[in-house]
Parts: structure tokens; C-alpha cells; sequence
């Protein structure tokens, strides 16, 4: 059965995610929002042919796997017109924080009008536990080091990380992962939502600084998990809660232009339309930006008015409308 066309005047926005990511994102705000200007969110069954399922003038969607993915090729195959938000082999770049950051090497990384630079950590993968004990490996990384797992598919597994303050911290990961330099960016991080040409920046409450009396009285096992951080807090070997929340609110907001021109370098580089990009500012070099992670369709519902935002979005979609004409219109800066 092939999918036949909208009624006229209405258009049909087909959504296939995760059940955890439909709760969070399909609100009923936002649903009411888009049914009045038109758009009407429908859910997609993803166990089933999409050709069978519809109308549908968009399919948005979070999710993997050879079996949806070749459920999308089938229904693209017949329905070339229909965008795809997004396509499958740019979310897969994602999956891995390697080439995940190595995007950004790709980016003019010239300094903005107002002096800011911006590029990563330094980082090395490490594919198993005897490439640990190589001590080359981490001396130009310094500790404490971030480990993350190489694999960023969204999972409970790939959100376990670590601050590795000494050698013997590194003997308890378990490969593969990605170590990164950690460095000190005031507790503050700049998370940037992109959501076709729209660019919202806030700013959130991160890892405090490390201090080097702190790596003198790290944790005898020498590692902690992000978890565990806040134990450290109240044990006083590192910043307090109260100190890191004054530092938040003084905390100043990168010039927009500055973002805005990396989040257009990324959406291009990516091919990705709904992504976030986690920077920090460090604390070294103050106007040093370093992006450490990249996400694809966020959480957006913690986004500031998300469903205008969205419903914008995918009015752009439907209409075909020439979303690079409006980009001027569409920056905008929140602080929360």
C-alpha cells in the first residue's frame, strides 16, 4: 500500500522514537501548538512497512538498526519528496566520539570578529587494556583525564563516565573508550540546540575545576564516576555546590555570532538538522572554546519555548521553504 498524499490545507509530521524519547519530546503542548498551525504529529509503527502507514509529508525520527533502516530506504525509494529528518548515515557519525569531534577539525577554525577561537581536547582512543599501560599514551594528556566509552548510541552503557585523577584509575576502565584531557572551565557549560537554522544557547552547571591540590588528594582508587562527583563536593575536595552556582549566574554568554557560526559550519559538515554541541570556555586561554560532545536530537523539551521552536521547524519543512533565507531571523540566545 502506498502512502497517498495529505488533505489539502493539512500536513502530517510521522514520528518514530524510542518510548522514552517519545514521552519526553511529544508533549501535549507541542502537539496542540502544531495542530494549530496546521501540522498534525502522527505516530509511526516502526515494526511495520511505512509505506503502509500515513499520510506523511515528513518523517521525523531516533531510532536504528538494519531493519528501520531499510524501512526508510523502501518508503524514500517510493517517496523521494518526503524529507527525512534525519538520514541515518549522518546520525551514525554520532555514534562514535571519535568521529563525532573529528567534524569540527573540518570547520574554518579561523578567529571570529571579536577574537574567539574554538576546536576539542586532546583525546586517544584506546581499543584494549594493554594500550593503557602505555605510558606514552597519557603523558601528553596530563591528568585528571575524562574517559568516556567510544560508543555513544544512547544507551545507559555509553553515558558511563569517568574522571581518572592517576595511573591507577586507568587499570579500572574497560576499553573501548575515548580518554580526554579535562580542563577547566569554570563549572559552566554552553549547551547549543540546533534545530534546522535556529540556534538556542544556554548555560548549565558542569564539572568543577580540578585543582592541582585536588589531584594530590584524589580518591585512593583513582578514578570517580560523573556520578560520584558530588560526593567529592561534599568532602570539600572540590568546589562547592553553593560556589558553582554563583559562578553559573556570572558566567558570560559566548558572543551569538561566534555560535551561531560554528552551529551553521556544524549542521553543514553533519548534514544533521536536530543536534545539540556541548562547549566549554577554558579557563587558560578565556577566549578558547573547546566542543566536547555532539548529539543528535536532543532533549529538547528542556529547551526554552522547544515547541514554538518546533512547530517553526516543521512548518519550514512542509512549505519548503528555503530555511538558509531566514537564518538571519532565526538566532537567538537564552540564559537558563
Amino acid at each position: 500500500m502506498e502512502t497517498e498524499k495529505s488533505p489539502s490545507g493539512r500536513f502530517s509530521i510521522g514520528y518514530a522514537l524510542a518510548p522514552k524519547k517519545q514521552e519526553s519530546f511529544i508533549q501535549p503542548s507541542l502537539i496542540s501548538l502544531a495542530r494549530s498551525r496546521g501540522i498534525d504529529l502522527i505516530a509511526i509503527d516502526p515494526a511495520k512497512p511505512l509505506l503502509s502507514q500515513g499520510p506523511f509529508d515528513c518523517v521525523l525520527h531516533k531510532l536504528s538498526g538494519d531493519e528501520w533502516r531499510s524501512n526508510l530506504d523502501a518508503f524514500s525509494a517510493v517517496h523521494p519528496e518526503i524529507p527525512i529528518i534525519d538520514r541515518p548515515d549522518a546520525i551514525e557519525r554520532l555514534h562514535n566520539r571519535i568521529s563525532m569531534l573529528q567534524v569540527v577539525s573540518e570547520l574554518d577554525t579561523s578567529t571570529s570578529a571579536s577574537g574567539e577561537t574554538f576546536g576539542i581536547p586532546s583525546q586517544v582512543v584506546v581499543y584494549d587494556s594493554g594500550a593503557l599501560a602505555d605510558s606514552g599514551l597519557v603523558e601528553a594528556l596530563g591528568f585528571p583525564i575524562i574517559a568516556k566509552p567510544l560508543v555513544a548510541d544512547g544507551t545507559a552503557r555509553s553515558h558511563k563516565m569517568s574522571l581518572v585523577f592517576s595511573r591507577e584509575g586507568l587499570h579500572q576502565l574497560k576499553p573501548p573508550l575515548v580518554l580526554q584531557e579535562f580542563v577547566n572551565h569554570g563549572g559552566v557549560i554552553f549547551k547549543v540546540y540546533v534545530v534546522g537554522t535556529h540556534v538556542t544557547c544556554v548555560k548549565r552547571r558542569s564539572l568543577p575545576d580540578v585543582s592541582k591540590e585536588t589531584l594530590l588528594q584524589c580518591p585512593a582508587e583513582g578514578s570517580v564516576s560523573f556520578s560520584q562527583i558530588s560526593n567529592l563536593t561534599a568532602k570539600g575536595q572540590i568546589r562547592g555546590a553553593q560556589e558553582e552556582l554563583i559562578r553559573l549566574d556570572e558566567a558570560e554568554m559566548p558572543p551569538i555570532s561566534f555560535v551561531t557560526e560554528i552551529a551553521s559550519g556544524l549542521r553543514k559538515a553533519l548534514g544533521l538538522r536536530l543536534f545539540n554541541f556541548d562547549m566549554i570556555r577554558d579557563t587558560r586561554v578565556g577566549t578558547r572554546y573547546l566542543i566536547i560532545d555532539i548529539n543528535y536530537f536532543p532533549g529538547y523539551a528542556k529547551m526554552p519555548s522547544y515547541e514554538s521552536v518546533l512547530t517553526d521547524f516543521f512548518s519550514a519543512i512542509v512549505h519548503k521553504e528555503d530555511e538558509e533565507n531566514e537564518e538571519s531571523n532565526n538566532h537567538k540566545v537564552e540564559v537558563a
